[in-house]
């Protein structure tokens, strides 16, 4: 395993944004919303990043609307083997409030759950990007990592933000991103910017592809994409 330290939460943002950069096309069909699953870890530990991804998650929306727009479906696992999926929504007021009707609890992760839940949402219809945020693994890698592999061959990359520095967890969570076509990042809890840039930078790619994330607005993500690759061809 790499013993490199990881990256601060900007550079993190700029090297994501770069491997998306050279991700394949996944523009929806004209006239449809991008599909992303937005699934966090909902253990005891995660109560004030749960916090702040209820505040953050509208920017997903905000940044789609003139993309043909995004639905996303939250997915969480907490307690003693609980796990839930909401219906795609497509309304940022209305996952808001199912978001702030969850609260942690004391449990073991359940990644697994999260990957093989999505597996199954895409077969059933396009997913263009499942968003993982967590800041541990307590399951075994290489069953994560086939579950990932899999989603990668149906077209539904794989985006971990990764919460603290458990570098067990960073490893896994590298080997998942990469075997799904998909990246990782790191972020600081304490940098509300980074996990907003983030995910806005997903949801525009789920619902644009890469040339709209190109695009995105904003002089972060104009600093951001002045470091990437031309586009080839």
């Amino acid at each position: 395993m790499s013993n490199l330290p990881d990256k601060p939460a900007s550079s993190a943002v700029a090297a994501f944004l770069k491997r998306v950069e050279s991700l394949p096309q996944v523009r929806p069909a004209s006239g449809r919303r991008g599909r992303l699953v937005f699934a966090i870890d909902a253990t005891a530990s995660r109560q004030p990043s749960w916090d702040r991804a209820c505040q953050l998650q509208g920017e997903m929306f905000l940044a789609t609307g003139d993309l043909g727009g995004l639905a996303v479906q939250l997915a969480y696992y907490r307690g003693f083997l609980e796990f839930a999926a909401t219906p795609f929504l497509t309304d940022a007021a209305e996952l808001a409030r199912r978001m702030t009707g969850v609260h942690c609890l004391g449990g073991q992760t359940q990644i697994l759950r999260v990957l093989d839940h999505a597996l199954a949402e895409t077969r059933r219809e396009r997913v263009h990007a499942l968003v993982f945020v967590g800041d541990a693994v307590e399951e075994p890698v290489d069953p994560l990592c086939h579950l990932a592999g899999q989603l990668g061959l149906h077209g539904t990359p794989v985006f971990v933000f990764h919460e603290g520095g458990n570098r067990l967890a960073g490893e896994a969570f590298r080997q998942m991103a990469k075997v799904s076509g998909g990246a990782y990042a790191p972020f600081d809890s304490a940098a509300a910017g980074a996990l907003r840039d983030l995910l806005r930078a997903v949801a525009v790619y789920a619902a644009g592809g890469r040339q709209a994330l190109g695009r995105l607005p904003g002089a972060a993500a104009q600093r951001i994409a002045g470091q990437l690759p031309a586009p080839k061809g």
